[in-house]
Order: structure tokens, then C-alpha cells, then sequence
């Protein structure tokens, strides 16, 4: 496959490019999925191929090949990616410039326990149909879902600067959900999350490690006391946010809002852009002083991680909003100029199809020095809520509304109840400007959403989120009438 690599991006050079770089990616998933205790699907998928992407005169073009075995088409997708970068060149008029970087030659594996891979399929069915049927012996439980997911993905890279690379992944995840529908309303529980629950860069002992079967009973109980819970009222309140909610806030509102294409108008189209423009870097306060958000391409366990980048940069540990302040991008090669002119490890394609484009990594608010029964006791009223429900963000990550599963309401510090239909919405300087305190490492984990799109064509990556619990002052919460 070296030799093939070496070939293909000596081609490129030869046809007049003045850097390119190649990448194998050969991908492995098996997703399943149970409903009331019926198999809804079991689905493998296995890929491969390379994507080559060359500069020509200060423009980039890309192309991909499924076929490593026919000589002719490789030389034919080589010079598709030589032509396009060509083109591109007479009509951008941007000059494209790469940031330094060691060349290096290195190979790196992330570490499981269990190769999930090699679990009889008998064993995965038989944990979801178990948990099905716990959840299933409530009353006005009507529907109960699970769901496991294992992905494994080899990669090598090479490039014209002399750096040629391989890495291996295996990820696990996997949720439990169940729902009521009483009296007209629709009401869901899910555990450890929404949205294909939660995900680690480790093997089959990270879905024994959550323990399904352990919290399945308590969430169909929940889930039909929700329909007697109070509304969530419509007022200004403090609010407390843990679990999969924080980590969505943070996402939304912090991760895609530092990615720098989108500063600079590259996702424009689809995604839209970012109200961290280039004039507020290191001159804008995005949150209080309790606010520490960071990119970390190295936490152990986050399903963002790996020792490079899809352009050979090795990922690094970088601030994005320090005490309060935006002093951060995710940036690329080509965009790190726009800032202090390095990449800190944030381009990254899904699979060998696509090309690169800056995306999270792992993007974490770090632990502070408060306790969750020390936010919740600091509270004369609020609501503490977990578990999203729903999302929605303009496309300057400026306004947003979310809403979650669950509620707890808070009076004179102390939780007197359970609310349904949680919802609040805010502009996120103003939001994180309201943080009065987030909970310290003793309540700080990672957490795994492998669904994040980005980029035209879509990119689905995976990235990871470390989060404790937070509390924010002033909140409008419920959805006014």
C-alpha cells in the first residue's frame, strides 16, 4: 500500500503540483438496532480507498479512488485532482498558503479491551432485548428502543513533505430509550443519552461499563411519571445543565462557533457562518470567568482523538475561551495564517471520499471547583435538566432553543419535583456571560456524538465532549405563548 501511496503522490508532483498529500482509509461499522424487543436492523459496512488532494499554484484540488488495484485509474484520479486544483487556481483568486509542520513517520493504536468485533452477534441482540423487555414491564411504557454501534477504521497518509503515517481506531456506543403516550402526549426517556446514546474510543467494555440493564427499570418509570410532572413554567430562572444537555450547548454554541472556515465564510452555504469573527480574537469576552473551553485532539477515550490529523499535524491540546475569554480557532493548514499561522490538528475527513475541512476535535469546558449539590443548593429557583431533547441554533451560532427530556425543579436549594417538556433559550455570549459555576473533575466525563455534519458534500464525524455539570443565572425558560 506504501509503495502504491508513494507512487500516486510522485504522479501529482510530476504533473505539476506543488504539494499533495494521500490518504487509505479502510472502514468497518456494524450498527444494531432493536424495537420492543424485535431486531429493527443489523448492518455491516466495509470500505476502502484513497483520496489524493494536491495544490497547484496556490489552489487546492481533490479526488478519490475506490479501484487500488487498476493503475490506469489511479493515474486517472491523480490527474483529476492536478486538473481541478489547476482550474481553481484561474477562478479563486485566494493563494493558498500551508502552515509548517514536522514530517514525520509514525504509527499509533488506540487501546481497547474487548475487540467488539469478535462479540457474537446472539450476545449484542440478547443485552438490547432484555433491556426492551425490563422497560416493557412498566405500565404506559408503549414503545422501548436500543441500539449499539462499533466502528473500526485503518488509515495512512503520506505527503510530498515526507511524513507517512497509520493509525487504527475502534469506537463503541450505545443507548437504551423508551416512551409513553398518554392523554395525547408523547413523552421519551433515554439513557446515557438521546440521540444513539453515548460513545467511547474503546471496545465492547465500554457498552458492559454503562450498565443498560441496571438503569433500564428507571427510566420506564420516569418516563410515565413525566406525564403527571408540572409544566415547565415561562419565566426567567436559573438552570442547571449536565449530561447530554451541556454537551450539546457546548457544541453548538462554542464548537462550531471557533471552527475558522466558518469565520471566513467557507460554510456559508449550508452551515452558515460564526459571530467569533477574526477582529474578536483574544478581544472578545464570550462567557464569565468560570468559562474555560478547550480543543483536545489527545483526550484519552474521546471518539475526537487520534495522534494526527488527516493532514498530518499531530493533534494538541489548545485554549478556545480562557477565564471568559476568546483567545482560540480550530483551524487547518491552509487557515492557521488567519490566526498565529499553526494548525493545531483540526482537519479531518470521514473516510477516504471526502477531503479534509476543519472540524472539532474534542472540544471540552473544564471542570471548576464547585459540586452538584453545591449548585443545586446556591439555587433559589431554577431547573436542573438533562438529557437533550431537541436543538436549534441560527447560523451565526448566535440564538438558540433547547429543550430536554427531563426537568428537575429547584426551590430554596433543594429539588421539589419533576418538570416536563423543559425547554430555554438564550444569545450565547449573554449565556455563558451568566455562568455562576460549573462542577469540578471528581464530576467530569467524556462523552461521544458520532453524528456531527458538516461540509458540502455532508461529512458526518465523530467527536468527543468533556463536561461536568453548569449553572447559568437568568435564563428565560418554557416557551412563551
Amino acid at each position: 500500500m506504501k509503495i502504491l501511496l508513494k507512487k500516486a503522490i510522485d504522479l501529482a508532483l510530476s504533473m505539476g503540483a506543488d504539494y499533495a498529500d494521500i490518504r487509505y482509509s479502510k472502514f468497518d461499522s456494524e450498527s444494531i438496532s432493536v424495537k420492543n424487543g424485535q431486531v429493527q436492523g443489523v448492518d455491516y459496512h466495509s470500505d476502502y480507498g484513497v483520496g489524493i488532494r494536491v495544490l497547484c499554484g496556490g489552489a487546492w484540488g481533490f479526488a478519490s479512488n475506490p479501484d487500488l488495484d487498476d493503475s490506469v485509474r489511479m493515474e486517472t484520479v491523480v490527474k483529476r485532482a492536478v486538473d481541478l486544483a489547476k482550474a481553481s487556481n484561474k477562478v479563486s483568486g485566494n493563494n493558498i498558503e500551508l502552515a509548517k509542520k514536522e514530517s514525520v513517520e509514525d504509527e499509533w493504536a488506540s487501546k481497547f479491551e474487548v475487540d467488539p468485533f469478535t462479540v457474537p452477534l446472539e450476545e449484542k441482540l440478547e443485552l438490547l432485548m432484555k433491556c426492551c423487555e425490563e422497560m416493557s414491564k412498566v405500565s404506559g411504557v408503549a414503545i422501548t428502543n436500543g441500539g449499539l454501534d462499533f466502528i473500526r477504521e485503518d488509515r495512512l497518509y503520506m505527503d510530498t513533505e515526507g511524513s507517512e503515517i497509520s493509525q487504527k481506531f475502534v469506537q463503541s456506543g450505545g443507548g437504551i430509550s423508551c416512551m409513553s403516550l398518554l392523554g395525547g402526549e408523547v413523552q421519551q426517556r433515554s439513557y446515557p443519552s438521546a440521540h444513539r446514546g453515548n460513545h467511547n474510543m474503546a471496545g465492547y467494555e465500554f457498552i458492559k461499563e454503562m450498565d443498560f440493564l441496571q438503569e433500564a427499570p428507571r427510566l420506564a418509570k420516569e418516563v410515565v411519571e413525566l406525564h403527571k410532572a408540572i409544566l415547565c413554567p415561562t419565566e426567567k430562572m436559573d438552570i442547571i445543565l449536565g449530561g447530554s444537555q451541556l454537551v450539546l450547548q457546548v457544541h453548538e454554541s462554542c464548537g462550531h462557533a471557533v471552527e475558522l472556515d466558518r469565520v471566513l465564510g467557507y460554510e456559508a452555504n449550508f452551515a452558515g457562518t460564526s459571530f467569533l469573527t477574526l477582529d474578536k480574537w483574544k478581544n472578545y469576552t464570550y462567557g464569565s470567568k468560570k468559562v474555560n473551553l478547550v480543543q483536545d485532539g489527545t483526550t484519552t477515550r474521546a471518539i475526537g482523538s487520534a495522534k494526527y490529523d488527516d493532514e498530518g499535524v499531530a493533534c494538541t491540546k489548545s485554549d478556545l475561551v480562557k477565564d471568559g475569554e476568546f483567545v482560540g480557532y480550530l483551524k487547518s493548514r491552509d487557515s492557521a495564517k488567519f490566526e498565529n499561522g499553526v494548525s493545531n490538528g483540526a482537519c479531518r475527513a470521514q473516510g477516504w471520499y471526502n477531503v479534509p475541512i476543519v472540524r472539532m476535535t474534542n472540544v471540552h469546558l473544564l471542570p471548576g471547583n464547585e459540586t452538584l449539590d453545591e449548585l443545586i443548593t446556591s439555587t433559589k429557583r431554577g431547573i436542573f435538566m438533562c438529557e437533550n431533547r431537541s436543538w436549534s441554533i441560527d447560523d451565526k451560532r448566535w440564538n438558540f432553543q433547547f429543550g430536554s427530556e427531563l426537568g428537575w425543579m429547584i426551590e430554596n436549594g433543594k429539588i421539589t419535583g419533576m418538570v416536563k417538556n423543559p425547554t430555554y433559550t438564550g444569545i450565547t455570549p449573554e449565556f455563558w456571560g451568566n455562568c455562576e459555576g460549573v462542577a469540578s473533575k471528581d464530576e467530569w466525563k467524556v462523552w461521544g456524538t458520532p453524528n456531527c455534519g458538516k461540509g458540502q458534500p455532508m461529512q458526518v464525524i465523530r467527536v468527543g465532549h468533556g463536561v461536568s455539570y453548569a449553572k447559568f443565572k437568568d435564563v428565560k425558560v418554557g416557551v412563551s405563548k
